[in-house]
């Protein structure tokens, strides 16, 4: 795995994996020469919808012999990419175990949430910073 994002060009429908980068919005990277060239010599503009991002950890979702290029991303980019894709209560889920870093209360009962509305967990370990064994003991309960 890389720590590198992806941008990949989808050709046909079944292709359609990862998330349109007009979805995520602006990324820094987009201004670079060498991202221009790829979109140019690709023969198309960021707005295209065959135009696809995915985060390093869902690289495998590219479709074989795609035109891909790895692109680097901030951390702030970084989760814009994870969380477009989201349903709304992924979404929701994943915004309260980020706000649950400054508080201890409901612990539980969020990450129990959490998993239930399909968050995985190394996610949801990700965003609210509990140890793995917390997260385990908390879904017991």
């Amino acid at each position: 795995m890389t720590d590198d994002a992806y941008l990949f060009l989808a050709t046909t429908a079944a292709d359609w994996q990862g998330t349109p980068l007009a979805v995520v919005g602006e990324l820094e990277c987009l201004d670079t020469p060498a991202v221009r060239a790829w979109f140019a010599a690709q023969n198309v503009s960021p707005e295209s919808p065959s135009i696809r991002v995915v985060p390093p950890e869902q690289s495998g979702l590219i479709p074989e012999g795609a035109e891909r290029l790895p692109i680097p991303l901030g951390a702030e980019e970084l989760e814009r990419v994870r969380r477009a894709p989201a349903t709304h209560s992924v979404a929701s889920v994943e915004e309260d175990l980020l706000a649950f870093r400054d508080s201890e209360e409901n612990r539980d009962a969020l990450l129990r949430r959490a998993l239930a509305a399909g968050v995985p967990a190394h996610r949801v370990v990700e965003l609210s910073g509990v140890d793995p064994a917390t997260l385990s003991s908390a879904s017991r309960a």
